[in-house]
């Protein structure tokens, strides 16, 4: 299996977790975080969101201005964007060859300055596992905000009762 054979898969496996994940956030606690300091679990969704359609331009470009925030107006609203985006970026990765997944720089701008360049195998990777930080992340949020933990790896406390 190549590395990218070996992305193709693992963003396959990840998709119904993150939708999931998203789906689950209760809409009247979109603004909870559990301190000052931290985001939101709306920021957090935005920032995930983000990601999938920054991921989509970094797999067919050689460069991409980092978007911070992809707006949603409700949990299922976040979902379907996610399921969206997620399609579009397996289909563009399929596309993909290997040679362009191996050896083609991008280059991450933030706010139109440019942050770091790396092979685009390596940023699609730091991009792909931050999604799955932040969907944990996102996770330790749901039940404080009244909401119910979706299984992701196997059960959770909550999907074991039901």
């Amino acid at each position: 299996m190549t590395n990218l054979q070996f992305f193709r898969a693992c963003l396959a496996n990840e998709f119904q977790a993150t939708k999931d994940i998203l789906a689950s956030m209760p809409d009247d606690q979109l603004d909870y975080r559990p301190h000052p300091v931290n985001r939101s679990a709306r920021e957090i969704a935005e920032h995930i969101l983000a990601h999938v359609y920054d991921m989509d331009i970094i797999i067919r470009e050689n460069a991409c201005d980092e978007r911070m925030a992809y707006p949603f107006i409700s949990a299922s609203a976040a979902a379907s964007e996610l399921e969206v985006l997620w399609k579009k970026l397996q289909e563009n990765t399929d596309a993909c060859t290997e040679e362009h997944f191996e050896k083609t720089p991008v280059e991450l701008l933030v706010n139109g300055k440019s942050f770091v360049t790396l092979p685009c195998n390596q940023m699609s990777w730091f991009f792909f596992f931050d999604i799955i930080h932040h969907r944990g992340q996102l996770s330790s949020y749901i039940r404080p905000m009244g909401g119910k933990n979706p299984a992701v790896y196997g059960y959770s406390a909550d999907t074991m009762t039901q």
